[in-house]
């Protein structure tokens, strides 16, 4: 018994470590500004991808709000991939109108790219999607997102302004969770906000905590770490590592699986940007289902990265709250296992804490922080079960079934 319980307790302090590394180097991320003048005059020609499957909630207000970016309107164009959509998604595409936005909707449908598709369930859709957009892309530097994201109006600008100040090849971006709220007035920041209900605070401080690690990672490239929802690499290094080969039988990983083949070519233009006007805002799941459904699907990807440093990092967080759940279960013979037990959550929550907040006052959500200890006994549980689904279960996105 004395034995185990230094070995968890040298693996928490180890935890710890980790954690204040995420901490310290989230908070040494400089915020991005383009300069005491303002953003120069710009020229970078941008390409936004959207792959869209049966979403016609969602997509008049994406391409709503990308038509309002103050980025020159001749320098930018909106391609959205229809992928299959059995809903009136490709009907509003074709009959919306965005005067002075350059607008291509397409369909991967026809697109010459269904063979490459794999066979079976595993069928990499999104990769394929953004593989045609990139075929029809007139700009130097690809955006991507996700069909149900707003943006700030300078999002395209602040991209586009790092882009040419750093020489980046790839550049992750942050993105915020929330739920919708009424449009902005003019010259307002669109933006989604929380809606308090229990999932949508946990998903919202496990997306926070993300964000934080992603952030992190990048900068001090201790890992590869982004989200589709926002990403920017230049059209040019898609090409040399070949996009998406040799990771295209994955159905997820379209976009970390991607950036570390560009970090491997490029270590050193790999980046992330810290600003708040270059977020995109994107929408909670609606349901457990939903909400389970999109984690099982990030995390069956884990043992594809090719970047070991990651599959550590991700491994050892599994294994620490596995230990976490076996306490439970060992409480139940033994009362020192469940003092063990509330002594680790206690320090894992401590430890935790400073980070998450630092992370959720940047986006401007540490109002949530009042839930964080409460929900952190319902993470252990969440972590373990969607760490186990995603190596050897199955998940419906976007109504196809993966496993």
């Amino acid at each position: 018994m004395l034995l185990s319980t230094l070995i968890f307790l040298c693996l928490f302090v180890l935890y710890g470590v980790l954690i204040s590394y995420y901490r310290r180097a989230w908070k040494a991320i400089p915020i991005y500004s383009p300069g005491k003048s303002g953003i120069p005059p710009l020229h970078t020609r941008i390409s936004i991808l959207v792959p869209a499957r049966n979403e016609e909630a969602n997509i008049g207000a994406c391409l709503e709000s990308l038509s309002r970016q103050s980025y020159t309107k001749e320098l930018y164009e909106v391609i959205v991939i229809d992928d299959h959509s059995s809903d009136r998604t490709w009907e509003i595409l074709n009959s919306a109108y965005f005067p002075g936005m350059i607008f291509r909707p397409i369909q991967l449908a026809g697109s010459g790219l269904e063979r490459l598709a794999g066979s079976g369930s595993r069928k990499a859709y999104k990769k394929l999607a953004i593989e045609a957009g990139v075929r029809t892309a007139t700009g130097d530097l690809i955006v991507t997102t996700d069909a149900d994201c707003l943006f700030h109006p300078d999002w395209l600008k602040t991209l586009a302004a790092f882009y040419e100040e750093t020489g980046a090849k790839c550049i992750a971006a942050p993105v915020r969770i929330g739920n919708p709220v009424p449009e902005p007035a003019p010259g307002k920041v669109p933006q989604l906000a929380a809606k308090h209900s229990f999932l949508s605070v946990f998903q919202t401080l496990d997306f926070i905590t993300l964000q934080g690690i992603t952030g992190a990672s990048v900068y001090k490239k201790f890992h590869s770490m982004c989200n589709g929802a926002n990403l920017a690499y230049e059209k040019t290094a898609f090409q040399e590592v070949e996009g998406f080969r040799d990771i295209d039988n994955i159905p997820s990983g379209d976009d970390m699986l991607l950036m570390h083949k560009i970090f491997m070519k490029y270590p050193e233009k790999v980046f992330f940007l810290k600003n708040k006007q270059a977020t995109v805002s994107t929408r909670p799941e609606t349901s457990w289902k939903a909400f389970f459904n999109q984690r099982i699907r990030w995390a069956s990807k884990a043992d594809s990265y090719d970047d070991k440093r990651i599959f550590r990092v991700l491994l050892s967080v599994y294994l620490l709250n596995l230990i976490l759940l076996g306490l439970v279960l060992a409480s139940f013979w033994d009362y020192w296992y469940l003092l063990l037990l509330l002594f680790l959550m206690v320090i894992k929550t401590t430890v935790e804490y400073p980070f998450v907040r630092s992370v959720a006052s940047f986006f401007g959500q540490q109002k949530l922080m009042i839930y964080f200890p409460m929900m952190e006994p319902f993470h252990v549980l969440y972590t373990v079960g969607i760490g186990w689904l995603g190596k050897f279960g199955s998940y419906r996105w976007k109504e196809r079934k993966n496993k």
